[in-house]
């Protein structure tokens, strides 16, 4: 299957509080979405690996996915090395998505920026002919390289090079995100393990106050962010977003 959008998160939930208002746009417009999670979160104060991956896969019906993979990689402990880029390379090539949404480069959580790094030295090495990865029955993978790399906005603000306005899927991206009960201040409290930083509900109040601070910028009331290492052009100016002074 080859997908229009691949987005990849270290840790399942990265995905949804990074870029899902996103994605649920992409998918409203008929493009195909999948995501990838590196690790299986299996360092979490909260939850387990097995709750992880009920709510992830309930949060991928949200969103729409048309496939959701886990890498399993090590939590905490993976690297941005040789087997961890051909593991990821593979996936590219496996998907060949145009767009690839990835972790931020610097950020709290040293997992995030790291697995920043790594998707970015991926997708550039995915491009390279001479490296071999070969498909599930066996055969050598052909070479691709994806059009653009976006890094999601984490914990840490960086000044976005790309708004994108969210407003319109906002309430569906919120239930992406609560999907993630374990982990997420909710209705109805789990008792899955002791208060965490990312457990209170001011945590999600701060989610919320971001994407809105981000809308006001570009004149929406909600948007997303996102960092890009590479200078993105538009065809015309009718996709510039009006902005009411």
């Amino acid at each position: 299957m080859k997908l229009d959008i691949l987005a990849i998160g270290v840790h399942p939930d990265d995905v949804e509080l990074g870029c899902s208002g996103t994605l649920i746009n992409e998918k409203r417009n008929g493009k195909t979405i999948g995501v990838l999670d590196l690790t299986e979160g299996e360092l979490g104060t909260r939850g387990t690996v097995a709750t992880r991956y009920a709510e992830a896969a309930v949060a991928a019906g949200i969103m729409g996915l048309s496939v959701r993979e886990n890498l399993r990689m090590r939590d905490g402990f993976f690297r941005n090395d040789e087997a961890h880029q051909m593991q990821l390379i593979a996936v590219i090539r496996k998907y060949r998505p145009e767009i690839v949404i990835g972790n931020i480069l610097d950020d709290r959580h040293p997992d995030h920026g790291r697995a920043g790094h790594l998707i970015a030295d991926a997708c550039f090495l995915s491009g390279l002919q001479k490296i071999v990865t070969l498909d599930d029955a066996g055969a050598p993978q052909d070479k691709w390289r994806p059009k653009f790399i976006l890094h999601y906005m984490q914990d840490w603000y960086h000044e976005p090079d790309l708004l994108v306005d969210i407003s319109d899927s906002f309430e569906q991206r919120m239930a992406s995100i609560k999907a993630y009960g374990t982990q997420f201040h909710t209705q109805e409290p789990v008792a899955d393990g002791p208060q965490t930083y990312i457990s209170t509900p001011d945590f999600l109040d701060s989610i919320i106050a971001r994407a809105r601070m981000l809308g006001k910028r570009i004149g929406v009331k909600y948007a997303e962010g996102f960092i890009t290492e590479k200078k993105i052009g538009i065809r015309n100016l009718d996709a510039l977003v009006l902005v009411e002074t």
